[in-house]
């Protein structure tokens, strides 16, 4: 392949077609890399979701996506909400499954704009709205998504690339102290084997 670029010329940026580093279509990329208290090793959003760089709100904490759905069914889940559907990660899924059902129901009730979704699960490339996926460290292995409550202030900040709880330090340590991680779904089998040799989403979900 080097061989058969090296005898082309490559065009000029036209400004339409092929744009200059200088004269980007956009000034950011449509996908954004967060860190902060809630994500010390990263996460990640779908910033053409977003309408705003900011967003505030109140978390409703969710142990797997099918109470998140539950709630959004009852009535829940509200505006100003921010979402949290934890052990969902590599480990904790296990498999890090794609939200999927929960993003399309939050539209669906209209609230697409209004409510963010945290997971340490992931999304698709079609997911819309304000949804940050692959929250690092997950919940399994003790990573500040575990320690969140009802009620907890959360913070996105977009432009600053920042994901926060809105929490006392001290309040935050205590939680640490007196987390202690659910049982595994599996305790035998290829499921068992996987939770065990799979690394965290910040570097790759791989298995080693």
């Amino acid at each position: 392949m080097a061989e058969n670029l090296a005898a082309i010329t490559p065009p000029d940026p036209d400004g339409k077609v092929l744009r200059a580093l200088a004269n980007p279509i956009h000034p950011s990329g449509g996908i954004t890399i967060l860190h902060g208290s809630l994500a010390p090793e990263g996460a990640v959003v779908k910033t053409a979701g977003f309408d705003s760089d900011v967003f505030e709100g109140t978390a409703r904490v969710f142990d797997g996506e099918r109470a998140a759905l539950d709630a959004l069914e009852d009535g829940t889940i509200t505006v100003g909400d921010a979402v949290v559907i934890r052990y969902e990660g590599p480990k904790g899924g296990p498999g890090m499954r794609e939200m999927l059902a929960i993003t399309g129901a939050i539209k669906g009730a209209g609230l697409g704009k209004d409510v963010l979704l945290l997971t340490d699960g992931r999304f698709s490339g079609g997911t819309t709205g304000l949804c940050v996926g692959h929250i690092a460290p997950e919940a399994v292995d003790g990573g500040p998504i575990a320690l969140l409550r009802n009620g907890d202030r959360i913070r996105l900040d977009v432009a600053g690339r920042v994901l926060d709880v809105l929490a006392d330090p001290a309040e935050f340590a205590s939680r640490q102290q007196d987390f202690s991680p659910p049982p595994p779904r599996y305790t035998t089998g290829v499921l068992s084997k996987y939770v065990k040799l799979v690394s965290s989403a910040a570097v790759g979900a791989v298995c080693g």
